[in-house]
């Protein structure tokens, strides 16, 4: 009686790495996104003549001559976390939060999509000639806060609900970063509500919009070795 031994195919090895290669290039919008954004909204705030980063959020940089910038830097800095989300749900799938938490990823990504298709209205001085103080309020700027507003709570959700994806896959310390960002996202928004002094508003948002790029690189990369484990294993 003979023996047939069989040994893996490598047609299947072969087709395990392709399946990988894309989720580590979509995983990697997610550290591409926030750093982009970041440079190239500071390079405008520093360079704009007017703009005060005390005083003006960076949605005000859509208007003006050169408004396209932050038009444009909107609208990839949401594909980029759209491409991001869509990693996340190849790694995450089957397991706890691998349903929810990408996709509260992606309306984040489509919120700043849609902050980029409508422009912030003119407000506080900037651009030079809009008056001091509040200014009139559109219907395309009210998309723009909704578009931005509803995608950041949703990514506070995406904090927590990833931080069990990660749990199960026994990265505990990522998951405590990830619930970590999440409270102190969601303090920044709480703290831009609260009060009352421009300067402080702004402040709040920053390091709430800081910590919100930080986490999605952090994430995205912990997820993106992930990958890289199974397909050594």
């Amino acid at each position: 009686m003979t023996q047939e031994i069989t040994t893996p195919r490598p047609a299947a090895a072969a087709a395990v790495q392709p399946a990988a290669k894309p989720t580590g290039a979509l995983l990697a919008g997610g550290l591409i996104a926030g750093p982009l954004y970041l440079v190239a909204g500071l390079a405008q705030a520093l360079t704009r003549d007017g703009f005060d980063l005390g005083r003006h959020a960076l949605s005000l940089l859509e208007n003006g001559r050169l408004g396209w910038i932050q038009i444009g830097n909107f609208l990839v800095a949401g594909l980029l976390s759209i491409a991001c989300a869509a990693g996340m749900r190849r790694v995450l799938a089957g397991g706890p939060g691998g349903t929810w938490g990408p996709r509260l990823v992606g309306v984040y990504g489509a919120g700043l999509v849609l902050a980029g298709a409508f422009r912030a209205d003119p407000t506080d001085g900037f651009p030079p000639g809009t008056p001091t103080g509040q200014g009139e309020t559109t219907w395309h700027g009210m998309l723009h806060l909704a578009g931005f507003g509803v995608g950041f709570l949703c990514l506070i959700v995406a904090c927590f609900a990833i931080a069990r994806g990660l749990a199960a896959l026994g990265q505990r310390r990522s998951a405590a970063f990830s619930r970590l960002g999440g409270v102190v996202m969601l303090g920044g928004v709480a703290a831009s509500f609260a009060t009352t002094g421009t300067s402080a508003v702004v402040a709040a948002v920053w390091v709430a919009v800081v910590v919100a790029w930080a986490w999605l690189a952090v994430t995205a990369a912990r997820l993106s070795s992930q990958t890289t484990h199974a397909i050594g294993t």
